[in-house]
């Protein structure tokens, strides 16, 4: 477009600005005030206006630049030779198109089909080692990709980075090209350490390597857990390779440190899939990772490409999309669970990050609080990673006003006002000590026996719980202890305001008293049906502590009955494969109390069925093995094979050991797999499983 209007140039000039303090803060202080979500979007729609008016286009905008500039805290640098930027892409359909561009230039450049060298993207430090004839010489920051800064001394405390190179054949001059990073492990207890010694915590594993790195004091960076992965050379004698690849083998050789995440694949295909595999497995892997790097292999194709004044035409870097933003804090509040257990958990404002809008998350515990160094009000990095549950980073320090204020844990619960206090002495976390009464621990309770690893009782949700504890005042609410559960009517839902309000429509002139919702007729309907519910499911409902599915399946086979599992003592239940010691005596604890035992009473009253029919109709042809299943199978849920096992005899366990029959092997199964294989223990497939059920 020719015409530039004031608004546009006015948007244009304030993304520059914004954008160029972004990196400053990012490349140079190592201390980012905007999330990567945020700069990824301006820096988009800075291009966007880039394409659309040419005529913006300055020396000084962020498109045009590499990296950021050297500090002046250290000398500079001269690389010699450049260190380029990546192009990055976004989707899927970037990247397509990135490979159908570059195919076709080294189709007229009279090359084949290429390899494409592809490999994780280290979310760290770009550095630049120069050896000669096989010593470290010098250490480099990329800085703006011609002129770094000299990080030398700081580098040659890194314990996988060699000060002298192993073996023969490498050239006299050496540029080796790579990312300094913290382990995500490593992370974790460096901000503990941090915040333990009143020190701010990092908000990220790259801003915690890029700060260590910079120390003008060598021996606090030695103190802290830097690594380094090498991905490339710049200038080098002959290396008598043809492939990166190869140079990679050669690198390695010569006792440099090269990522284990690295593959030659044949086609755009084969990388989109090792994008989505890589996607789902970051979070298992050594160091935090944004994305995937995508490079022909050959060097002779790479050198044909060539390069633009900014990124080479023969590598690519796909981007995960964002999962870490910035939010305000705006309170931390403490929620009671079902066994007591007070958490806290931060209200933010509302903030959509990795495919859901966000606005609380657990905090686990007041040392976790401490341990994160967050205050109410901080502007907070929240991250998100794919499906799992949202969790605040680190506060942006920066950005305080002195307006923040420190959590207190309360002393006495919030829902029933009794005192807190710990489980057993030196316990962190604080739990409720009126288990009975409190209505929170109740309501949570009553919804953990609903779900479906319990009595799958789709109709008792959270909120069905919460309508069925709670009562105006002077009101009783429909259930006081979850023994009345199985008593519970349709007259008896209408008797106090909160649940007939919840359980039925409004009033009529017809209906005077309102009529049933359906989840009211469900919820009924689905509570006689529990009746009948298997015996490790009723177990399960009863929410002993750590009895879970497992532990009551393996309850359940032993014993057959809830008599004989109530009358074993404490041994007796250790002795069960898989239980030992703290679940019998939880267990034994849970019966101690006459409450508890009031529970069973008052469900065999309703009929609910307390022993284990026997399989008369079902071949017992796993009788006296131990099997454990893991990993995803085609004929069968994570429940469903665990029920199957149990039906014909068997006992299904969640751990391996020396005692275990067979492992049972899907999908994906991982390092159990690994230790069955360590121990001699037999590996069955789900074929061979179906097979073995067959009389």
């Amino acid at each position: 477009m020719d015409i530039v209007n004031d608004d546009v140039r006015a948007e244009y000039g304030s993304l520059v600005a914004t954008v160029n303090k972004a990196r400053h803060e990012y490349y140079v202080a190592d201390s980012p005030t905007l999330s990567d979500a945020e700069y990824d979007r301006l820096y988009h729609r800075l291009l966007d206006l880039e394409a659309l008016y040419p005529q913006l286009v300055t020396a000084d905008s962020p498109s045009r630049q590499v990296g950021g500039v050297a500090s002046k805290a250290f000398a500079p640098v001269k690389h010699l030779s450049r260190l380029y930027s990546l192009e990055d892409v976004f989707s899927f359909d970037e990247l397509t198109r990135w490979f159908s561009k570059t195919s076709h230039a080294l189709e007229r450049e009279g090359f084949g089909v290429p390899g494409w060298l592809t490999e994780v993207k280290i979310d760290g430090l770009a550095v630049n080692l120069l050896y000669r004839d096989g010593v470290l010489e010098r250490a480099a920051t990329r800085g703006d990709g011609t002129t770094g800064e000299d990080v030398t001394r700081n580098v040659m405390t890194i314990k996988n980075v060699p000060r002298r190179l192993e073996g023969t054949g490498y050239p006299d001059v050496l540029e080796v090209r790579g990312e300094v990073f913290i382990a995500s492990q490593d992370f974790r207890i460096l901000n503990e350490a941090m915040v333990s010694s009143g020190k701010a915590p990092f908000a990220n594993p790259r801003n915690a390597a890029a700060g260590s790195l910079r120390q003008k004091d060598a021996s606090i960076t030695a103190s802290r857990p830097l690594s380094m992965f090498v991905h490339g050379v710049g200038a080098t004698g002959s290396l008598g390779v043809k492939t990166q690849s190869e140079m990679y083998e050669r690198l390695a050789g010569w006792g440099l440190p090269v990522s284990p995440y690295v593959e030659v694949l044949p086609d755009v295909e084969a990388v989109l899939q090792f994008i989505h595999q890589y996607g789902e497995r970051r979070h298992e892997l050594i160091h935090e990772i944004d994305g995937i790097v995508v490079k022909v292999d050959s060097f002779d194709a790479q050198k044909a490409l060539g390069n633009t004044s900014r990124v080479p035409r023969w590598a690519v870097a796909y981007k995960y999309p964002p999962e870490e933003v910035h939010t305000k804090l705006l309170d931390i509040r403490v929620d009671v669970g079902r066994t007591g257990r007070v958490t806290p958990y931060a209200v933010m404002e509302p903030v959509f990050v990795s495919g859901s809008t966000v606005e609380r998350a657990t905090l686990h515990n007041q040392d976790v609080v401490k341990a994160k160094g967050v205050l109410i009000g901080d502007t907070v990095v929240l991250r998100k990673a794919g499906d799992v549950v949202p969790e605040i980073v680190a506060p942006v320090v920066r950005l305080r006003d002195g307006s923040e204020e420190p959590f207190v844990m309360p002393s006495t619960c919030p829902s029933c006002g009794a005192d807190l206090a710990p489980a057993k002495v030196g316990d962190v976390d604080l739990r409720c000590t009126n288990p009975m009464s409190c209505p929170a621990q109740l309501m949570a309770r009553l919804h953990y026996a609903g779900s479906r690893s319990a009595l799958d009782i789709d109709a008792l949700g959270i909120e069905t719980a919460r309508a069925l504890v709670t009562a105006e005042p002077g009101e009783r609410p429909v259930l006081e202890s979850e023994a009345g559960l199985f008593d519970v009517t349709l007259e008896g839902l209408g008797k106090n305001t909160v649940a007939r309000n919840y359980f039925f429509t409004k009033p009529t002139a017809a209906q005077p008293d309102g009529k049933p919702t359906k989840t009211a007729i469900n919820l009924i309907s689905e509570i006689d049906k529990a009746k009948s519910q298997p015996l490790w499911r009723v177990l399960v409902a009863l929410s002993i502590r750590h009895v879970g599915a497992t532990a009551a399946r393996a309850l359940v086979s032993e014993f057959k009955t809830m008599d004989a599992i109530r009358a074993a003592t404490q041994e007796e239940l250790a002795a069960v494969e898989g239980i030992g010691v703290t679940i019998a005596a939880s267990i034994s604890n849970w019966f101690a109390v006459d409450w508890h035992v009031e529970i069973i009473e008052r469900w065999i009253q309703a009929g609910v069925q307390m022993e284990e029919p026997e399989n008369t109709d079902v071949p017992q042809t796993l009788a006296g093995l131990t099997l454990v299943p893991t990993g995803s199978f085609q004929n069968f849920t994570r429940d469903s094979i665990k029920e199957t096992i149990v039906k014909h005899g068997g006992k299904a366990s969640s751990s391996v050991s020396k005692r275990t029959s067979y492992l049972l092997a899907g999908a994906n199964a991982g390092s159990k797999l690994d230790k069955a294989e360590t121990l001699g223990v037999p590996v069955l497939t789900e074929e061979d499983f179906l097979t073995l059920l067959k009389p």
